[in-house]
């Protein structure tokens, strides 16, 4: 449970990614949120309820 002010925002958030990391291997390439979703570096996420986000990079758009 978040015990920061302002809360960190829930797994269920579109917004989840602003929480606090509260571990983090780099090394490995993943960090364990505040709010217990595990963010990798591709951008994926795994969610406290098993649930799987594929990684989304944003679109970079050339001229």
């Amino acid at each position: 449970m978040c015990t920061h002010t302002p809360r960190c925002p829930s797994a269920d958030s579109s917004d989840r990614e602003a929480a606090a990391v509260v571990a983090s291997r780099p090394e490995q390439g993943w960090s364990v949120l505040c709010n217990d979703v595990v963010l990798f570096e591709d951008t994926g996420e795994l969610l406290p309820d098993g649930r799987v986000i594929k990684p989304h990079r944003p679109v970079v758009v050339t001229a």
